[in-house]
């Protein structure tokens, strides 16, 4: 299973004090938009989100169809295809997409410990 860029999400108290830890840490900003709350980063091997009042908890993000430049891959595992096999895997989603649907869409789950896990199809 194919489940693309792989992202955290951090949900931030301070976007500015944020940005500038992470910036002493070597990463750069390559996306977002201050005046919307939200900046991505990234260094040599890592991308972060930093959100700031748009969620509670922290996310791990994963966008099928996308590389690490936000680029559309040629090939890639559709979410349907990934919610279908993760319920014939037993989990379950806490969001889920309408598997007849085509185009960008999302689903949702929780890992064992409650951490959010966002599967985000932008293409």
């Amino acid at each position: 299973m194919q489940l693309g860029n792989f992202s955290v999400s951090l949900a931030v108290k301070d976007l500015q004090k944020s940005r500038a830890f992470y910036e002493a840490l070597g990463f750069t900003v390559t996306g977002g938009d201050e005046a919307h709350n939200f900046l991505i980063l990234q260094n040599e091997t890592a991308t972060i989100g930093l959100f700031q009042g748009m969620f509670e908890k922290n996310i791990l993000t994963f966008n099928p169809g996308w590389d690490r430049n936000g680029t559309a891959l040629d090939t890639f595992t559709d979410i349907r295809d990934i919610q279908k096999a993760l319920k014939a895997k037993g989990l379950t989603l806490t969001e889920d997409t309408d598997p007849s649907a085509q185009g960008p869409t999302h689903i949702t789950l929780l890992d064992p410990d409650g951490n959010p896990v966002l599967i985000d199809q932008h293409v």
